[in-house]
């Protein structure tokens, strides 16, 4: 829930914080410094880098400020006076020329820092806790979140109402930069990016790939026993799709530039969507054929600002796992009845057992009948009631196409995740005059529900990466077992237990490099792989193996074929959470 009362301490935090940096460059050119959740932000124009030399300067020149006990003075001044005071700041002046003309200019000042700002504020800087803040990195950040304005420099910090909130605020913060997917990916190499041939796209590594075929595999096989068809399409689609979709008019910044094939502009597609209808009406419909549930692994492409850019979590290509669901408004509360749950199975199957619905209704401008938006309305609110489903309306928020669900999931760390959404649509049938031949031999519109569960898969792996820390289930790890003989005479048995394993279907690796035993073990714990079987001389006499587990537990001496018969039962169950 907002905090109001942390909400002006951060604030406050950031004009300190802009203090200290004038303090330290009288030539610097301030851009904005708003809260952000957990801590605030300033963005500066300075004559050169910052160094972690300089963060601790500012971070010495804030405590200074805040044992001073500036007063926070508001001003209401106007236009011109704004734009004399920040005459020497283009950023403001910008800020400035830009505001309504009845808009009401305000500045705040404490000791003699002045900042273009509507508030509120502490009523002194003595409010804010000397010991309870810390600077915590600064990084480049284009003005506007726009790549083609200057580059600035931002510098975020933290503050809290006590020394221990701060304290354990900063764990966590290291607990995030272990579990950070971009990190954990490169150790356990599973993807990485290459700016230099296109920034936003990810290459999938052989255990990355790994990983992503036996969720693909079980997503696919899940949907088969779902009742779902499965639909491949084209990367590409000539204008006139995009026309007809309606794309071109509301999402064409997000798209990419046309290509020119025999002079007819095509693009790549940014949705699934049109391709599913398009197959739809290749042929003519009967209510008896109905519900449709199509589904796609399919990869599409939007532009992103390379600023916003990061990791998995936001690129420029993904697969996005579509579905579509066709269907009469009579079939219309089983269908969403179904989604509904088969979603929640899928999450719980992963290993998400707290999700949280978020009911969207109609928006003030809108699309379609309202008996159809009520009906479309009433039949998610009732499957969530159904399935219990803790949720919270968003009032008018939803899309001006259709209500919708969207489903949220926690994390290890308590994190909120937005990832499946239950989508109706009245727009796309409506413009590529999808029909249906009813019961009473009159031509019907179809209800469409569009449903991406996982979502991008990229980002899901992205979660998936920082839910579990890279310590995967043994289900879907990337190598189950690593097989570490001691010395090179094991190297023979340890091929022949390699060979056994690979044939009962488990993931395996086999350290036989000269290094010592105890630093192959360190390697495989670095690795995160669930199980390391050491092998020596005990060992090969027993036909046997010693088993240790990542989390450094050591079950001794162990049969292989019991090894294989309790990775295979974890597998069978895909149990996400025991070794």
């Amino acid at each position: 829930m907002p905090d109001p009362e942390m909400d002006r301490i951060r604030h406050s935090a950031a004009h300190v914080m802009a203090e200290a940096v004038q303090e330290l460059f009288p030539e610097a050119k301030f851009g904005i410094g708003p809260a952000i959740d957990n801590g605030f932000y300033y963005d500066f124009d300075l004559p050169r880098a910052l160094t972690p030399e300089d963060l601790e300067q500012i971070s010495e020149r804030m405590k200074a400020s805040i044992q001073a006990k500036k007063p926070f003075v508001r001003e209401v001044v106007s236009r011109q006076e704004a734009m004399q005071i920040f005459g020497d700041q283009p950023y403001k002046l910008e800020l400035i020329a830009e505001m309504p003309p009845d808009e009401v200019i305000s500045v705040y000042r404490h000791g003699d820092f002045v900042d273009l700002c509507r508030g509120p504020h502490v009523e002194h800087t003595g409010e804010l806790r000397w010991d309870s803040f810390a600077l915590l990195s600064s990084a480049a950040a284009y003005w506007k979140g726009d790549e083609h304005r200057p580059m600035l420099q931002r510098i975020y910090g933290t503050i809290w109402k006590s020394k221990d909130a701060l304290r354990e605020y900063l764990a966590y913060l290291e607990e995030l930069e272990r579990r950070d997917h971009r990190r954990v990916g490169r150790e356990l190499d599973l993807f990485s990016t290459h700016e230099e041939a296109g920034a936003g796209l990810i290459y999938w590594h052989p255990k990355g790939g790994r990983m992503r075929e036996i969720i693909e595999d079980f997503w696919r096989m899940r949907h088969r026993e779902g009742g779902y068809e499965l639909l491949y399409t084209p990367h590409i689609g000539r204008s006139w799709l995009w026309e007809t979709s309606g794309h071109l008019d509301f999402y064409r910044e997000s798209m990419y530039a046309p290509m020119q094939i025999e002079n007819q502009d095509f693009y790549l597609k940014p949705m699934n969507c049109p391709f599913h209808i398009l197959i739809y009406n290749s042929d003519v419909r009967s209510y008896r054929e109905l519900p449709l549930r199509w589904a796609e692994l399919g990869t599409v492409y939007r532009y992103e600002r390379s600023g916003v850019l990061h990791g998995l979590m936001r690129v420029r290509g993904f697969t996005q796992d579509d579905a579509h669901i066709i269907c009469t408004p009579e079939q219309i509360e089983d269908e969403i009845l179904g989604v509904l749950r088969f979603s929640l199975q899928l999450w719980r199957d992963l290993g998400f057992e707290n999700v949280t619905a978020y009911l969207a209704t109609r928006p003030e401008k809108a699309v379609g009948e309202p008996e159809r938006w009520a009906q479309a309305t009433e039949s998610l609110r009732k499957a969530l009631e159904i399935e219990q489903v803790p949720f919270k309306m968003d009032e008018g928020g939803g899309a001006f196409y259709g209500p919708k669900i969207d489903l949220k999931i926690n994390d290890a760390l308590g994190r909120e995740w937005q990832m499946t959404t239950i989508q109706f649509d009245f727009n796309l049938p409506e413009r590529f005059r999808m029909t249906y031949t009813g019961a009473d031999g009159q031509v019907h519109q179809p209800y469409m529900v569009h449903r991406a569960l996982l979502g991008s898969l990229e980002r899901f792996f992205g979660v998936l990466i920082e839910h579990y820390g890279g310590a995967f289930p043994v289900w879907y790890a990337p190598v189950q077992v690593k097989l570490i003989p001691i010395a090179d005479r094991h190297v023979a048995y340890a091929a022949q237990v390699a060979e056994q394993l690979k044939a009962a279907g488990l993931r395996i690796e086999m350290d036989d490099s000269g290094n010592r035993m105890n630093a192959k073990i360190r390697d495989a714990q670095l690795q995160k792989i669930p199980y390391m079987l050491v092998i020596g001389d005990r060992e090969m006499e027993e036909g046997s193996v010693s088993v240790r587990l990542r989390t450094n537990e050591n079950l001794g001496a162990m049969q292989v074929e019991a090894l294989i018969a309790r990775v295979q039962d974890l597998v069978a169950r895909r149990a996400n959470y025991e070794l």
